[in-house]
């Protein structure tokens, strides 16, 4: 019988590295100069990672050569992605080498098991193990198999080459070649996203966003913000909140919900000394510059802003779902505009060349916390040819943070429910973990992804509802104030949510179903 590490307790063993390029290099090597939002976004490695069962126990070499070769194709449609991220001496601005330098290959071997990971923890096998980082590559992978066939991906890349919708394209681009599929996107380079002669701005963007340098950043504020962690978020926990938020008449969406929520949460957990709070959230103006979103659909690059609230905490303890969340869509709605866009770029070239930062994102002005939606986000559709993922999630190997941070996609059981990538201090772990909205990435809750394991109820069912108020009313009775009776007797109705489609599952039947379609 294999003996297995215990949860977490494990060794990656590296067996290959290889440079992979492009199948058809351009002629001659391209400079392509990064916009203004480029800038704004910085550069820091962004890592995705993926675990697929391999059902079908495809052998490793097989697996390799054909993710190699399809890699080697899609570089020849996504030519930044394997070229140089340099300096340029006369702007003293980054830019990218379109020269074909290649993507960094890591092939490694797991002594443990897939069910046997323990996610919860992310601090404590991702650099490393399950991650590598090489600043001379801008696009890094790295594959890993495991004691029970079963494989892993992760691919990291440096975020000047784009956001979230641009990687995405890159991925769903890779796994159509890899399964010999028509490419769905044609990918625009053409990074155009260019400020008005003469540049203008609203000034209220100085007190959003500010010109900083390197030691600024490295001697940020101090934080307790340590802990990574992962989490489920169940449909019906997502529905019934959602309910809450449209209290009244309102039209609120999932992520307004959830962030009122979780922002409501949060207020519990800050030192009483700060009188204020603020939430941020990453907004995408494909759709918003230029007209229809159609024409920057397949625009690769970044094309994000953040929009910040603020609020006391009084208003935060006496308001409810429903009016957080109409703060939370007021604030979102400023910066979700071509005007907001347009300004932005402005402001960014009238403070070139240099390092800008959202004064959030620096970790001024008091306890905050930045969630980004990931809603369309590829993540059950990624099969490069060995089956679709049973978890598929986004997170940073950043060390130092002056925000704490929340990024949500979509479960891989494509269902509707969410996973959500964290950075938390310890007090507003412990005070979501008390409720059974989040539910911990860590021992059976990975049964529910297919692999097997003793059920623990406490961790992978959703409580019954009078257990779910009872919960939330301990953390905040704790802390502070108990929410308004109207909230806890709306956590206990049923609803059809915005796409029109009852309810038809609870939380522990989804979890159940989806335990048995796969092996692990």
């Amino acid at each position: 019988m294999e003996e297995v590490p215990e949860h977490g307790n494990f060794a990656v063993n590296f067996t290959g590295k290889s440079v992979v390029k492009a199948a058809n290099p351009l002629p001659e090597p391209q400079r392509l100069t990064l916009s203004n939002l480029d800038l704004l976004s910085g550069r820091f490695p962004v890592t995705y990672f993926y675990f697929y069962n391999n059902p079908e126990k495809i052998c490793f070499s097989s697996i390799m050569e054909s993710l190699k070769s399809s890699l080697a194709e899609t570089l020849s449609y996504y030519y930044p992605f394997a070229g140089q991220i340099v300096q340029n001496p006369n702007t003293n601005e980054p830019e990218i080498i379109c020269d074909d330098n290649g993507a960094l290959v890591v092939e490694g071997h797991a002594s443990i098991s897939l069910k046997k990971l323990d996610f919860y923890n992310l601090n404590q096998f991702l650099q490393g193990k399950l991650v590598s980082v090489n600043t001379e590559f801008p696009l890094q992978v790295q594959v890993t198999r495991y004691t029970c066939g079963g494989i892993s991906v992760t691919f990291t890349f440096d975020h000047a080459l784009g956001d979230a919708s641009a990687f995405g394209k890159f991925l769903v681009s890779w796994s159509e070649i890899a399964r010999r599929k028509s490419l769905s996107c044609m990918p625009d380079h053409r990074r155009n996203l260019l400020a008005r002669c003469p540049p203008t701005y609203d000034p209220s963007l100085d007190q959003t966003f500010v010109k900083c340098t390197v030691e600024e950043i490295i001697n940020m504020p101090a934080t307790l913000i340590l802990l990574k962690r992962l989490y489920h978020i169940d449909i019906s926990s997502i529905d019934r909140l959602q309910q809450l938020a449209c209290a009244g008449g309102n039209k609120r969406t999932k992520i307004e919900a959830f962030s009122a929520y979780v922002w409501k949460i949060m207020v519990t957990t800050i030192d009483k000394r700060h009188q204020k709070c603020k939430m941020g959230w990453l907004v995408d103006g494909r759709g918003r510059v230029h007209g229809a979103r159609n024409l920057m659909s397949n625009y690769i690059g970044n094309v994000l802003s953040v929009a910040v609230a603020e609020a006391t905490i009084a208003e935060l303890e006496r308001g409810s779902i429903s009016d957080v969340a109409g703060n939370v869509h007021e604030s979102i709605s400023k910066v979700a505009n071509e005007a907001h866009f347009l300004d932005l770029i402005d402001w960014i070239e009238c403070h070139r060349p240099g390092l800008m930062l959202s004064n959030v994102v620096l970790g001024r002005g008091g306890p905050a916390l930045i969630l980004s939606s990931g809603r369309r986000f590829p993540v059950a559709e990624l099969d490069f040819g060995f089956g679709g993922p049973v978890l598929g999630t986004v997170c940073t190997t950043v060390e130092k943070m002056g925000v704490g941070y929340m990024n949500q996609r979509p479960s891989a059981r494509n269902d509707g429910s969410w996973t959500v990538s964290a950075i938390l201090w310890p007090e507003l772990a412990a005070a979501l973990e008390s409720d059974s909205i989040f539910q911990p990435m860590v021992g059976s809750n990975w049964d529910g992804y297919g692999w097997g394991g003793d059920l623990m109820a406490a961790i992978l069912e959703v409580e019954e509802v009078e257990g779910l108020v009872g919960a939330l009313g301990a953390v905040l009775m704790a802390t502070r104030a108990m929410p308004p009776a109207r909230e806890a007797e709306g956590l206990i109705s049923g609803l059809v949510d915005e796409t029109g489609e009852e309810e038809g599952m609870t939380a522990t039947n989804r979890s159940s179903a989806f335990c048995h379609s796969l092996t692990g």
